[in-house]
């Protein structure tokens, strides 16, 4: 029987993170930290999305997504003008980098890693909205349960004696620390010259005090959905994890650090919520 977009479904969070880019640039002022209407494209949610629960309540999670998103366009940019020919989004949601900066994807072999469901759906809608999918971009699709999302990155046509960019957001919260110290170890391997950008989730308690209510509220949420929150780390327990690894330099953003580099002109008071960190580490 063929599949239809209507009988696959993609994920709940990738879908919810589409529309929190796509909101960001309908209600936050300019300038925007990142210009992503793709991703509400691709959804086509119901009118009215915009006053769903979790789009009108969450103004610091949503700049935090949308400065996550542009630091790793910034970072695999810059890497691109240094020659780095590979990028691999682990957990890539509804990413559309590929189609919204075709002047850096045409220069990159994009390898997209995420559930068979989601990444099926997202290439049928490229195709129903007209973007197709060139030779350079790679859907990866992995049952993380079942397979390695290495072997099948192989598979896919990833030179491994080649540095790479891998990024890996919003991920490491859903798995286990033997999960995640396996992850870091497999791709600190990679050919010299790699880099990997990954959060990182604090625990409540280094939360700032707002941010707090709204943790509690979605740890709940998850667990309802049967994808409780897993593994949370303290800044240097994540230094600890990439060294251990075997990176050879590893370093922390914080919350302060993004509100810095991205949010420190604004006169709309969006700034990010406090719970995220980005391992930045280089093999």
């Amino acid at each position: 029987m063929k599949q239809t977009t209507q009988s696959l479904q993609p994920d709940n969070t990738a879908v919810r993170t589409a529309l929190w880019r796509a909101l960001h640039v309908q209600v936050d002022a300019t300038p925007h930290i990142i210009d992503d209407r793709l991703g509400l494209q691709l959804v086509a949610p119901p009118e009215g999305w915009q006053e769903r629960p979790d789009m009108k309540f969450t103004k610091r999670l949503r700049a935090s997504i949308v400065a996550r998103a542009r630091f790793i366009e910034d970072l695999i940019i810059e890497q691109s003008k240094k020659g780095i020919e590979q990028y691999v989004i682990l957990g890539a949601g509804l990413d559309t980098f590929a189609q919204r900066r075709p002047d850096i994807s045409a220069h990159l072999q994009i390898f997209e890693i995420d559930q068979p469901d989601t990444l099926a759906w997202k290439q049928m809608r490229l195709t129903e909205l007209g973007f197709g999918v060139p030779d350079s971009l790679h859907f990866v699709q992995v049952d993380f349960e079942k397979s390695s999302w290495w072997t099948e990155l192989l598979k896919a046509g990833f030179a491994k004696n080649k540095p790479a960019v891998v990024a890996c957001t919003g991920v490491t919260l859903y798995l286990t620390k033997d999960a995640i110290i396996s992850t870091l170890k497999q791709i600190a391997a990679l050919a010299t010259g790699s880099t990997l950008a990954m959060t990182f989730y604090l625990p409540i308690d280094l939360l700032d005090e707002e941010d707090r209510p709204m943790q509690e509220i979605a740890d709940k949420g998850a667990r309802a959905a049967g994808t409780p929150f897993v593994s949370f780390f303290a800044p240097q327990e994540v230094l600890e994890l990439a060294r251990e690894a075997g990176f050879k330099e590893a370093k922390t953003i914080s919350t302060k650090d993004m509100e810095q580099l991205y949010f420190a002109e604004r006169t709309d008071g969006l700034v990010p919520a406090s719970g995220e960190l980005f391992l930045v580490a280089n093999s």
